[in-house]
């Protein structure tokens, strides 16, 4: 993840990219993109338990640092305005879902930015039909990294498929194209930020319904961006670094995630290229990885 531009180009780039989000244009319009990685060592206890004031805590960080703000307020309220109507997409999959606490500190911001309370919702498998989505005019996208049967892992960008009409139609050739998720109406330019939660990842697993505890472990972190193609991209390289510690050696995934590389190059709804995403590496760094 290499800078190839200057510090004050990427500045002026990211800040124009926040707000060009927070206007309501499409990602498509940014040429580079900056994630973020932060992970506390308190952020779970000893049965890999979330403590939500942690949580709350690396979620504020993790804003300002992508919009470049020194108090978590004003980085929140380049995001997001009082007028908005946000629909947080969130991931109900039992075994490993969004934690409740990321979810509380979510909508704890929103609420302090302004936004009215009848104007939220938090919604996986019914987007489409509910009304508060229907009508948003932001979305935050949030859910757990794991591996996945179909698309290779399961990302931000996966977990757009419920705004689709037909899932199956986004199957085939590895998922391929879940990148074209990202032009749909009811998605396209309104993305605010991706919240790829990796406290506590899934890095290995096969079959449908592959969850494994021996494959999941403690990592403590959120991987945060306003780029949903970027975040993935930092999430993917996370899984296979983990891969590469566990086996002692490159194991390749039961199904190669194509569908961010092509979602960069092919469908150009954000940034796949790791030299063009500035990683931003916040707090606990032992076990890093990445």
């Amino acid at each position: 993840m290499r800078e190839k531009i200057t510090r004050r180009d990427f500045m002026r780039g990211t800040a124009a990219a926040v707000a060009g989000l927070a206007l309501g244009f499409p990602l498509e319009q940014a040429a580079k993109a900056r994630v973020v990685l932060v992970r506390h060592q308190g952020a779970l206890d000893e049965n890999s338990r979330p403590n939500a004031e942690i949580i709350r805590k690396m979620l504020d960080d993790a804003v300002m640092a992508v919009t470049d703000q020194s108090e978590p307020l004003a980085a929140w309220k380049q995001l997001i305005k009082p007028g908005d109507v946000v629909g947080v997409k969130t991931n109900v999959w039992r075994y490993l879902p969004t934690p409740a606490e990321l979810e509380a500190a979510i909508r704890q911001r929103l609420l302090d930015v302004g936004v009215k309370p009848e104007n939220i919702a938090f919604n996986d498998r019914g987007v489409r039909d509910d009304p508060i989505f229907q009508r948003a005019t932001a979305l935050i996208n949030t859910r757990p990294l794991r591996t996945h049967y179909w698309a290779g892992i399961g990302g931000c960008i996966k977990n757009l498929i419920t705004f689709g009409a037909r899932w199956p139609d986004y199957h085939p050739d590895s998922c391929a194209d879940l990148g074209l998720l990202l032009k749909l109406p009811q998605v396209q330019g309104k993305i605010r930020l991706n919240i790829l939660c990796a406290l506590t990842p899934q890095f290995h697993g096969r079959g449908p319904h592959h969850f494994d505890p021996r494959y999941v472990w403690p990592y403590h972190g959120l991987i945060v961006g306003t780029d949903t193609v970027a975040v993935d991209a930092v999430g993917l390289k996370l899984i296979q670094a983990k891969r590469l510690e566990h086996f002692g050696q490159e194991v390749e995934l039961e199904t190669t995630p194509k569908h961010i590389r092509v979602a960069g190059e092919k469908h150009q709804v954000g940034i796949s290229d790791l030299n063009k995403i500035e990683l931003i590496k916040l707090g606990w760094q032992q076990g890093i990885l990445i």
